[in-house]
């Protein structure tokens, strides 16, 4: 049986992060919630839901991401896939199983959840978010031939793959650099339509102007700097 850890970056996120490690299938072996500073009590609820709580103070996705890798690194059991999902409540939880079934029944590499419109709730992404993505995976599929259609958070990888990724961004450009390294190295991929509803609490990213700005810099530079490498 496959060995499936989830890694949750939080800041502020005590209104849902509850709900949140409560819909995950039981199928994950451990779900990793990386506390990035919060001011609210987000480290409390995570634990009492069951999850591990991680500490990350210096602000930023990828810092935390990179926190609840590094802390898989120690275990002395090494886990087959990492899920990879926001604290906010606006993903299903429950849709995991979707997530992680081309991994395990096609031996597919990586797996980003699409937010198709279709399957969103009303409001649950801004105007930015929807140009955002659609400008970044333009340029992917201009660029590198891609067929992505979104920079989703709610994805899956093999565990193995993602640290050949040598991951390194600390803040908004973590999903981006994950996909456009994944297209470097040759890696199989597939996206699966996920649904959407309006997240809890405010984005600390598409809620704040300074946030979308710098979101939008850094998806941007992390393509036209991946564009001239050979």
């Amino acid at each position: 049986m496959s060995i499936i850890k989830v890694i949750i970056p939080a800041y502020n996120e005590a209104d849902s992060i509850g709900l949140v490690i409560k819909d995950i299938p039981d199928i994950v072996d451990e779900v990793i919630v990386v506390n990035n500073n919060s001011t609210d009590a987000t480290a409390e609820v995570a634990q009492r839901a069951g999850a591990t709580v991680l500490l990350e103070s210096q602000m930023g996705y990828g810092y935390a991401c990179l926190k609840g890798m590094a802390y898989i690194a120690t275990l002395s059991t090494t886990p087959d896939i990492i899920v990879f999902m926001d604290g906010d409540y606006s993903d299903y939880p429950e849709e995991l199983h979707k997530i992680v079934r081309p991994i395990l029944e096609e031996n597919v590499d990586f797996v980003v959840g699409s937010r198709v419109q279709r399957l969103q709730e009303k409001g649950s992404m801004t105007p930015q978010q929807h140009f955002g993505n659609w400008l970044a995976t333009f340029l992917m599929r201009i660029l590198f031939g891609a067929t992505f259609t979104d920079l989703g958070p709610f994805r899956a990888i093999k565990y193995q793959k993602l640290l050949d990724l040598h991951m390194q961004d600390k803040t908004y450009g973590w999903t981006i650099e994950m996909q456009l390294k994944a297209l470097k190295q040759d890696l199989t991929y597939t996206e699966i339509p996920v649904k959407y509803k309006k997240r809890i609490g405010v984005s600390k990213v598409s809620g704040t102007i300074k946030g979308t700005i710098f979101a939008g810099v850094k998806i941007l530079g992390w393509i036209f700097k991946y564009s001239f490498k050979k």
